[in-house]
């Protein structure tokens, strides 16, 4: 298995360790509900190393992401990170990511899912018809998020940039915990608010940047978070989790991403898009909660009142916050209605379920 530079720092902590995308990665340190009531109400810190930081650099870098990617990157500014996804010639998902502009028509860094990272770097170089310089930087590339309503609070002592009025989607680049050259980012996974740094593995400095924000967390409350409680977090708000909510198959407005599906521009996959956009979609991703008691799971069936399969779970828990079981999956359109009742199959018993916004609440 892979490792990240903290892996050791998880184990002395007493994290209970599991594969995930090939890295052994912390799953718990605590308990599930302890970790993400953190977050919710405090602060955190994820180890989430695992991803993947792609560089493109040149005159041409912006119109290979405007061709790859569904949003519309022409918009980004220095200092300024966007959330899309690359999407095949049939319109479907290869992976959702982050845009980051480091300098505007010249510089710029995707950030992509662990599990796919030779996947889309093949995809990138695939495509690169201009010659744009690509640099795969995951391997030397640390990143920890710290999230919750607390976490800029604690952390800003740690920096002279001001982490405190950072905007959503919006980053910065400069010394923390004395260590140059981290870009700060105003991201996550949880809605809990929070930061996201990335820096390069060298000189000890994956060490002093725990270590650091550690001192000064843990008198404050701030814990160590695994990738269990990262789960329930962003389920709780409906956020996508690749592999299951999204996948090569599902597009992005079946998924609920028309938002960062611009037709304004030329991209892969988009007349197959423009085309379900006029016919409509004939399924949709919806957030439901259990009625019956029973938690879902990924890939149980859903079903009508009379037993037809209408659709497939895609993810499900019992939410931590709500103390209620919620779920994620697609329906066909004439059940995807807020206030709709379906039922979820677990272990051969019909449970009802209904509609539900998202986020949960």
């Amino acid at each position: 298995m892979l490792l990240t530079p903290f892996t050791q720092k998880h184990i002395i902590l007493g994290a209970k360790m599991a594969e995930f995308a090939g890295y052994n990665m912390p799953i718990s340190y605590t308990s599930i509900n302890q970790e993400h009531a953190a977050v919710r109400n405090n602060a955190g810190i994820f180890d989430v190393s695992h991803m993947g930081e792609f560089i493109l650099k040149g005159p041409h870098a912006l119109n290979l992401i405007q061709h790859l990617t569904t949003n519309d990157a022409s918009k980004l500014t220095s200092g300024k990170a966007q959330y899309s996804c690359f999407t095949n010639e049939q319109g479907g998902i290869i992976d959702d990511l982050i845009v980051y502009c480091i300098e505007e028509n010249n510089v710029y860094m995707i950030v992509v899912n662990a599990s796919n990272i030779q996947k889309d770097w093949n995809w990138i170089q695939q495509h690169n018809k201009e010659n744009v310089e690509t640099h795969n930087i995951s391997e030397k590339t640390c990143l920890l998020a710290i999230q919750g309503p607390n976490a800029t609070k604690i952390l800003q002592p740690l920096t002279d940039l001001d982490i405190l009025n950072l905007k959503y989607y919006n980053f910065v680049k400069g010394t923390f915990a004395g260590i140059s050259n981290v870009l700060i980012s105003a991201t996550g996974y949880t809605g809990a608010g929070g930061i996201e740094i990335y820096f390069e593995d060298k000189d000890d400095s994956a060490n002093k940047i725990w270590d650091a924000i550690l001192k000064i967390g843990t008198p404050q409350g701030l814990q160590p978070i695994g990738l269990a409680a990262r789960d329930t977090l962003r389920l709780e708000m409906g956020y996508c989790l690749y592999g299951n909510d999204i996948d090569d198959t599902t597009s992005s407005l079946e998924a609920g991403l028309g938002w960062i599906t611009k037709f304004n521009k030329e991209f892969i996959g988009k007349k197959n898009l423009e085309k379900q956009k006029v016919e409509g979609i004939k399924r949709k991703l919806v957030g439901f909660e259990m009625i019956d008691k029973g938690i879902p799971r990924h890939d149980y069936i859903i079903v009508d009142e009379k037993d037809n399969a209408i659709g497939k779970v895609s993810s499900g828990t019992q939410s931590p916050s709500l103390q209620k079981a919620i779920g994620l999956g697609y329906t066909n359109i004439a059940f995807a209605s807020l206030g709709t009742e379906i039922y979820i199959v677990v272990r051969d018993k019909k449970l009802k379920a209904k509609i539900v916004k998202i986020p949960f609440e």
